[in-house]
């Protein structure tokens, strides 16, 4: 699949393209109304302050780039409902959009949505296989991430292949409990 960094406007959407760049900033040249779906997994504003170690006293590789910083709540809400804007301003009457997310920030990405007007069809709990223990024994292992699914006008027929889906299922319907 081809990457391109953008840079100017694009007047028609490549199909199957990767465009690199700030997701603000890449959405603004998109033509409006021309997107299907989208599917974002934003920073997670991790908000950590201090190393991890395991208990064989390794550190962990976790996450501290500066994507995944922001000074406080208010500036990660500022930057979240600016690309929701966005993908809202880009998506067809008829488009979705699904977000990825966990604890640190699902929540706040689900009720930007709802203020933005967003239609929340379903969350989808993605439940993981080998997830990363929590090495200091205060919490539970987050051991699933949360998918919203949500439309950008309430009641617009949204594209949902059921029939497809359930063939992949073992014919049965497909549940909100991924694994």
């Amino acid at each position: 699949m081809p990457v391109r960094k953008q840079t100017k406007p694009i007047a028609k959407l490549p199909l199957d393209t990767v465009i690199l760049g700030d997701c603000v900033a890449v959405l603004e040249q998109l033509p409006a109304a021309s997107v299907d779906v989208v599917f974002a997994d934003p920073p997670y504003n991790l908000q950590l302050q201090q190393a991890l170690y395991r208990p064989d006293s390794s550190r962990v590789a976790a996450v501290t780039d500066a994507w995944d910083q922001f000074e406080d709540f208010a500036a990660y809400d500022a930057f979240t409902r600016a690309w929701l804007q966005g993908c809202r301003r880009v998506l067809k009457d008829t488009g979705t959009l699904w977000v990825i997310g966990s604890y640190h920030n699902i929540y706040r990405v689900g009720a930007l949505l709802q203020d933005l007007q967003y239609w929340i069809l379903n969350d989808v709990v993605w439940v993981k296989a080998n997830p990363m223990p929590n090495f200091r024994g205060v919490r539970f292992t987050n051991a699933h991430e949360t998918l919203v699914w949500a439309q950008k006008t309430k009641g617009a027929r949204h594209t949902f292949n059921h029939q497809a889906l359930k063939a992949l299922n073992d014919d049965l319907q497909m549940r909100s409990d991924w694994r």
